[in-house]
């Protein structure tokens, strides 16, 4: 073999060498990792399943933005489990078709649900109510949660906009609904020119009523003509007191991404609910519109304003009650109040001023520390350890830092935009810890296409250690605008309505069914039971209804089975009506009978192996 050939051969096994080094060495470093990640994913894939046939730990109720809706969504798995229809119709269950619930609705085909609140019990959810605002029309919702379903809806005059249901006081005494839109009282007309006179921003105090399910309005605060968005109810050492966060305090009337960006600092709302709920006792307000009108400025000593960065979007009192924080969305800091150093400052008149006649308490007087957590800080929950977490909309992640050292401990990348998030029980006096989820404003390409819409997305992280660990994603209905996490043990729910023999227009046996005319009024007492309408017992067509064009038909149906999940639709085909009844269930649907013709009715949910044979006829005599 000549030279030249060996050192061709030489150079050949010299690569050949160096790559199944590389091999060896890479190779096995990719495997290494591709392992390391699969057994991760397998590690998070275990945490959030749930077998069929169990449940998970913890319900999140999610607000559904402007979808009007309740999302009721299993915590680990991230299923979705109900939709709950509050402010909008929805014509799965037929809510606004019956008429106790097209009653309710009062006409409204939209709402836009922010901010659920659970009722709580010394400062704890205690599983019995959930409140709602709807800011697109001016409601506020009681949604009974043996039931999940809305028992009352509550129109307030004299605001625009109630942005948030605040979470609610520690014994459910009162949720605060501050306007977002400040306007005239009653909405009446007045130049822009004149804003700042005439127009007023107003916080609603609504007083549920838990024993019969329904709220009432107990007074309104009249507040300088700014928007207010979300709010907090102090606790323990605090309770008694509310925080409500503000922005606009330029009072600019156009263009408000830059007119209302203008001062360094807007400001917290501070105010004694205790002390206003005595002086309106005390008759100390005016009637405006049927609601008692109670002035801050007129009768002082109750409201107080706190600078704060400007624009924050929210404020979040902690476990303790002994601070209260908040984020101005256009600074890198998230500010952290001391509640007692505020009431020293208070009795001591440690002011640097005041605004439309409320007194400012002395930033440096009241500020705990200042966190440098970055760019736009928007909401804060807490842990059972001393932990807050923030959202940062603009760098997409979630913050841990601690309440006692104001060190940052860690961040999590989050896809995108996070706004609000929720924990654990984390807004309450006993935090529970363990999961942590992020609501986020932008999902891109993380779901397949459908379209130029995409869904919203929700980030699940664990949060027991001392680093965040996401482990699983989720798209969610549109737009959550905040979310409360609780146990699931606290929630006690009716499976079957109680079969109540006095309850009105109510028939609890097939034979019972019957029908009653009164002039061009039609009564239908009927009943529905697998797989059977019977709407009248004596006649040789029991599940035949015959009236005349022009009549008024009120459906009357009960649901007399007595099974759990056994849920009767009522649909009547060409006539644009539908609803259901659950079991034990009576529910009333009128129907105008404006159009002669032969229409059958069916069960619209599906009940029974006959279920397609559960029909029946409306027949309409021409004229």
């Amino acid at each position: 073999m000549n030279a030249s050939l060996t050192k061709v051969l030489s150079g050949i096994i010299g690569i050949a060498a160096g790559l199944l080094v590389a091999f060896l060495v890479f190779g096995n470093t990719g495997s290494s990792d591709m392992a390391t990640t699969n057994k991760q994913n397998k590690s998070n894939a275990e945490k959030v399943y749930v077998p069929p046939g169990e449940h998970d730990e913890y319900y999140m109720m999610a607000s559904g933005g402007h979808s009007g809706q309740l999302f009721v969504y299993g915590l680990p798995s991230m299923r979705l489990i109900r939709q709950v229809p509050v402010f909008s119709p929805d014509p799965a269950t037929g809510y606004g078709f019956d008429d106790a619930s097209k009653e309710m609705l009062n006409g409204y085909k939209w709402g836009d649900f922010h901010h659920p609140a659970i009722s709580e019990t010394e400062g704890e959810y205690d599983g019995r109510a959930l409140f709602a605002s709807d800011v697109g029309n001016n409601r506020a919702a009681y949604v009974d949660l043996e039931t999940f379903h809305t028992t009352d809806i509550l129109e307030i005059p004299n605001v625009s906009g109630p942005h948030c249901a605040a979470f609610v006081t520690p014994n459910t005494e009162y949720l605060f609904l501050p306007t977002r839109f400040s306007v005239p009282i009653g909405g009446e007309y007045a130049e822009l020119d004149e804003y700042s006179e005439k127009y007023k921003g107003v916080m609603t105090a609504v007083k549920p009523d838990v024993k019969n399910k329904k709220m009432d309005i107990a007074f309104q605060v009249m507040l300088p003509p700014w928007a207010y968005d979300l709010s907090d109810a102090g606790k323990k050492l605090s309770n008694g007191w509310s925080f409500l966060s503000t922005y606009n305090t330029e009072e600019a009337t156009t263009t408000l991404e830059i007119n209302a960006s203008q001062n360094d600092r807007d400001y917290i709302v501070m105010f004694n609910w205790k002390q206003i709920a005595k002086e309106v006792k005390d008759g100390n307000f005016t009637e405006v519109n049927g609601e008692k009108m109670f002035d801050p400025a007129k009768y002082p000593g109750s409201v107080y304003l706190v600078p704060v960065p400007k624009s924050p979007h929210g404020v979040d009192v902690t476990p303790d009650g002994e601070h209260f924080i908040a984020s101005g969305k256009l600074s890198p800091t998230t500010s952290m109040y001391s509640f007692e150093k505020a009431l020293e400052a208070i009795e001591k008149e440690d002011f640097q001023g005041e605004a439309k006649g409320l007194p400012i308490l002395n930033y440096d007087s009241v500020i705990d520390k200042e966190v440098e957590v970055g760019l736009g800080p928007l909401h804060t929950q807490f842990d059972n350890n001393g932990n807050a977490y923030t959202t940062l909309f603009i760098d997409s992640q979630v913050v841990k830092w601690n309440l006692e050292s104001g060190k940052v401990i860690d961040k999590a990348e989050v896809a995108y935009s996070p706004g609000h998030l929720a924990a654990v029980e984390g807004d309450t006096a006993n935090p529970g810890g363990k999961w942590l989820v992020s609501l986020n404003k932008i999902a891109k390409d993380q779901y397949l296409s459908v379209g130029p819409s995409h869904p919203e997305s929700m980030d699940l992280v664990d949060i027991t250690g001392e680093k965040m660990e996401l482990v699983a994603n989720a798209p969610s209905q549109p737009e959550p605008h905040y979310a409360q996490i609780i146990n699931a043990d606290k929630i006690k729910t009716t499976e079957v309505m109680d079969k109540d023999e006095k309850r009105k227009n109510a028939v609890w046996s097939k034979d019972e069914a019957h029908i009653e005319r009164d002039g061009d009024e039609v009564h239908v007492y009927g009943v529905a039971f697998r797989s059977r309408f019977v709407f009248d017992a004596q006649s040789d067509k029991p599940d035949v209804v015959k009236v005349k064009e022009g009549d008024t038909v009120h459906f009357h149906m009960t649901n007399i089975d007595r099974d759990e999940d056994i849920t009767h639709g009522f649909g009547i085909n060409g006539y644009n009506e539908n609803f259901e009844v659950q079991p034990g269930e009576t529910k009333t649907l009128t129907v105008k009978a404006d159009k002669s013709g032969t229409f059958p009715i069916y069960c619209t949910n599906f009940c029974s192996a006959l279920h397609q044979e559960m029909t029946g006829y409306l027949l309409v005599e021409p004229k």
